[in-house]
């Protein structure tokens, strides 16, 4: 068979960027299992680490910092507050809302991800000099930044919300 001159040529496959992230994801995965799999996994991880920085959010606001849809956050949630790492609360102003929190347990495991979490990031800039990481890292974000809206569950500012001047639940009691 003779290849006709208009057939265009197929891209090879390790050339297009679409499969290098996809593959890029699996290396990261599989190291963040081998470093922190017994703990937990990468999106309870991200969950937990939201937490930290944003005690009692909403899991709508969870979601979208964490750029997940809402239902899957919510039923993460409720995996790791069965695992007594977290707990959700009403929110007193808004009674379809949770509120949600790190327990000590949470606090914890975190601290325990710690070496872990520096592993991880070794193992995936071994081979890297200093100034192609940090090159490597400001493209990856410009590329996240760029095209954040065209995802199925876009990175979303915590929007405004009582849970940001609420006290805590233990404030109540």
């Amino acid at each position: 068979m003779t290849k006709k001159a208009f057939d265009p040529p197929l891209t090879d496959l390790y050339t297009q960027p679409g499969h290098l992230l996809r593959r890029a994801q699996q290396i990261a995965a599989s190291i963040f299992h081998d470093e922190m799999g017994e703990f937990v996994t990468p999106i309870q991880y991200a969950i937990l680490r939201i937490l930290v920085e944003h005690p009692g959010i909403d899991q709508v606001s969870l979601a979208g910092l964490v750029a997940m849809d809402t239902s899957t956050a919510a039923s993460v949630a409720i995996r790791l507050e069965e695992k007594k790492l977290l707990v959700r609360y009403l929110d007193p102003n808004n009674r379809r809302q949770r509120q949600l929190y790190l327990t000590e347990e949470g606090q914890a495991l975190l601290r325990k991800t710690v070496p872990g979490v520096a592993r991880l990031h070794e193992r995936l800039f071994e081979g890297f000099t200093p100034e192609e990481e940090e090159q490597f890292m400001q493209l990856l974000k410009k590329l996240v930044h760029l095209n954040n809206s065209k995802s199925r569950a876009p990175l979303a500012a915590r929007r405004a919300s009582t849970a940001a001047v609420a006290a805590s639940p233990d404030a109540s009691e």
